[in-house]
């Protein structure tokens, strides 16, 4: 099965829906959607290096878009949708202590979590709820979701084919791996702060 899925991936990444496909996910992924861009840009990069840029600026570009959705949650819907979407992360309860955290920090920890594979649309809905700054929010979204993409897409554009085989080879292993992150951010999330 998980075959199937990396080969419909693949597949995807080659179709003229791919870009829009990709913005989409970079979008809804920054303000509530659980699954990140990853997914579609590493495949779309391998599939086709020489835009390994253009897929890095359509992912961070989405992805900022989606921020700023997020920080409109925050600051405008929290009562209604805001909690909703931390209640379906189970975030409650880190969201409390996360006010602590957040005066220490503030935009630093909303760059940590653009780069990492922290749950980053929790901490664009509390920026919003929080009152961070407009312009601070965007330009540390801007510069941590762009290393992110951007490293990640050149990475792949340097390297190219062997990353390929070996992600072929050690697909059930990258899966688990790729889970492992997934699942340690909203965990180092919830109880860590």
């Amino acid at each position: 099965m998980l075959r199937r899925l990396y080969d419909w991936t693949m597949s995807l990444a080659r179709t003229r829906h791919a870009e829009r496909a990709l913005a989409g996910v970079s979008f809804v992924e920054s303000s509530f959607f659980p699954i990140p861009p990853d997914v579609l840009l590493i495949p779309m990069v391998l599939s086709d290096r020489a835009k390994w840029l253009r897929y890095a600026l359509i992912c961070t570009i989405a992805s900022v878009a989606g921020a700023m959705v997020g920080y409109l949650i925050g600051a405008m819907l929290y009562d209604t949708i805001g909690q909703r979407i931390l209640a379906f992360y189970h975030a409650e309860d880190a969201f409390a202590r996360l006010q602590e955290w957040y005066e220490v920090w503030g935009g630093w920890g909303v760059l940590f979590a653009a780069v990492t594979p922290f749950p980053y649309k929790v901490l664009t809905i509390f920026s919003g709820f929080a009152g961070l700054d407009l312009f601070t929010f965007v330009l540390v979204s801007v510069v941590g979701r762009g290393l992110r993409f951007f490293l990640v897409s050149w990475l792949l554009f340097l390297i190219g084919e062997p990353v390929r085989h070996f992600v072929e080879k050690h697909l059930n292993l990258l899966f688990v791996l790729f889970m492992v992150l997934l699942i340690g951010g909203f965990v180092a999330f919830a109880y860590l702060l």
